[in-house]
């Protein structure tokens, strides 16, 4: 299977059946983000103990990519320390953005989101929720916009 198969068959399933899809009451962290371009609107919730992320959850609406990669992402990060989460945010900005980036394969299915680059306007569809959840670990309250 080559990686455009990957991304095709990743994107699909994760958007047709979105994993962690919900909400977590407090006292879990939460930030919304919002895409204007394409009119994706999210909020994240992570429940953070001892700075490892326990449950971590999303909801709102948007395009496939958006909630695929929230979708992906929730998966991810879920048991992984909050560096471990930034470094992980770190490599997948690089991956959406840098021309010429390879996919670690410690990425796994993250690394279908690398077929993103192809399509620049949905970049920021794909990276929202990221972004999101930054702001959510660091307990920013001005919601997350792409624009």
């Amino acid at each position: 299977m080559d990686l455009k198969d990957l991304y095709r068959d990743v994107i699909l399933d994760h958007n047709r059946k979105p994993r962690n899809l919900g909400r977590l009451a407090p006292p879990a962290r939460s930030a919304r983000g919002h895409n204007p371009l394409c009119g994706d609107q999210l909020t994240v919730y992570a429940d953070v103990d001892g700075g490892v992320l326990r449950e971590v959850k999303f909801e709102g609406t948007g395009c496939a990519i958006s909630v695929a990669s929230a979708s992906l992402m929730t998966d991810a990060v879920r048991g992984k320390t909050t560096a471990q989460a930034e470094a992980l945010f770190g490599e997948i900005h690089d991956l959406l953005t840098r021309q010429g980036a390879e996919a670690p394969a410690s990425l796994g299915k993250l690394a279908a989101l690398s077929g993103v680059r192809e399509f620049p306007a949905r970049v920021k569809c794909a990276s929202l929720c990221w972004h999101t959840l930054r702001a959510a670990l660091a307990a920013e309250a001005a919601p997350v916009s792409t624009e």
